[in-house]
């Protein structure tokens, strides 16, 4: 834990649990970590609904959990229906389902009980699908998310020394089924490896194997984050200034990403293409121009292609719109958040500095068609303007904490 920190003085966790070997033992270890602090621990079960015999596991769980004094909640996901993309789908709406239940009891720290095999199972899967040498990392130990920070202590840690610790304590656990499962490939893989208690020589090459690729991926998202803050200037209202010169790759597409309010990057093709030969170009809902006043001399502007913002949505507190700006405040009532667009030539006068390409994609509030308020401009007065707000948030930062491996 020492490497995931810092945590606060009486650390209070939250630990994922499905009642299997893996998590159970995670949430006895996370307890006498956190209580030897001053800390608690929490333990959030997620019921995707989709076993009948779900229920009873969770009831049995949270017994187990309760007779080791840890404390637990149940999350029902309600709607998840088989299907195409089943594993990707209930994945997403788990780890919703998690940080909602984090953020509603004030915990930051979110426990994974990802162990070495899952690690070295991962490397395989990532090896297969043609993934890059920062793909090869596999999982990190530690990711920053916007309300809480996911951490996987174990992922060093063979899993049978989890189910040693387990039976040590008289504890047993549940077996999902879908763990056997020939048809997922990552049951295959784990059949490939034949070994079940993950202390084999093929799973501590491959759990090296991505300590060192994760290595490499720190060192270049570090080298990246220091590149764009001393060539990039990006402005709250939701575009860039790049000083005149070429950015590396990486970090060129972290920046067109971000801009577009993306969570994936583009091809990585194109935007090696144009971080050699910066020019006038359009790519992926990005448009890269010469600054002009908005900068010196070869310098770039990167902004939204006004073509491929998202439609209006309905201007209530929280939402989010073209993937890039949640509102909050009181906006006005019946009225719709979307782009200035074409009103943008009226409301050159606020801001002449600033080009037309970025007026036309500031984000504009309307009621029955007619423009009432764009907070980014202070129109029609900052008064107005106060009593709401529309804060730049896209779903990735630009450049997020080096991938820390375990």
């Amino acid at each position: 834990m020492a490497r995931l920190g810092p945590f606060e003085p009486s650390p209070a966790l939250a630990v994922a649990v499905s009642g299997g070997a893996d998590s159970l033992a995670l949430a006895l270890l996370a307890r006498e970590w956190a209580v030897a602090r001053g800390g608690s621990v929490l333990a959030l079960l997620v019921d995707h609904g989709l076993r009948a015999e779900s229920a009873a596991e969770g009831a049995l769980t949270r017994a187990r959990l309760a007779g080791q004094g840890i404390a637990s909640r149940v999350l029902a996901l309600d709607g998840l229906m088989r299907g195409p993309g089943l594993a990707a789908r209930a994945r997403a709406a788990r780890h919703a389902a998690l940080a909602a239940a984090c953020a509603a009891a004030g915990i930051v720290h979110l426990l994974l009980g990802h162990h070495a095999a899952d690690q070295a199972e991962t490397l395989r899967m990532r090896a297969r699908a043609g993934s890059g040498p920062l793909g090869l990392a596999a999982m990190a130990a530690l990711v920053e998310g916007k309300h809480v920070r996911l951490l996987r202590p174990l992922l060093a840690v063979p899993p049978g020394r989890l189910r040693a610790l387990l039976r040590a304590r008289g504890l047993g656990w549940v077996e999902d089924p879908s763990n056997q499962d020939p048809t997922t490939l990552r049951a295959r893989l784990r059949a490939e490896l034949a070994d079940p208690e993950g202390d084999g020589a093929e799973v501590a090459e491959l759990v090296a194997e991505a300590r060192h690729h994760g290595a490499t991926r720190a060192a270049v998202e570090a080298q990246v984050a220091t590149e764009l803050a001393l060539r990039v200037r990006l402005h709250p209202a939701g575009w860039a200034v790049v000083s005149a010169g070429n950015l590396s790759p990486p970090a060129l597409s972290a920046l067109l990403r971000t801009v577009a309010g993306r969570v994936y990057p583009a091809r990585r093709a194109a935007v090696s293409a144009l971080a050699e030969h910066p020019r006038a170009a359009t790519l992926a809902g990005v448009r890269m121009l010469a600054a002009g006043q908005a900068g010196g001399h070869g310098d770039w502007l990167v902004v939204r292609e006004a073509a491929a913002m998202a439609p209006p949505v309905a201007a209530r507190p929280g939402a989010i719109w073209d993937g890039r700006f949640r509102l909050g405040g009181t906006p006005p009532a019946e009225s719709t958040l979307g782009p200035l667009g074409r009103d943008a030539a009226g409301l050159r006068r606020l801001r002449p500095n600033w080009p037309a390409a970025v007026l036309a994609t500031l984000p504009a509030l309307r009621c029955d068609g007619r423009l009432v308020a764009v907070p980014a401009l202070q129109y029609p007065d900052a008064a107005s303007c106060a009593r709401m707000s529309l804060a730049f948030t896209p779903a990735l930062p630009l450049s997020g904490a080096p991938f820390l491996e375990m």
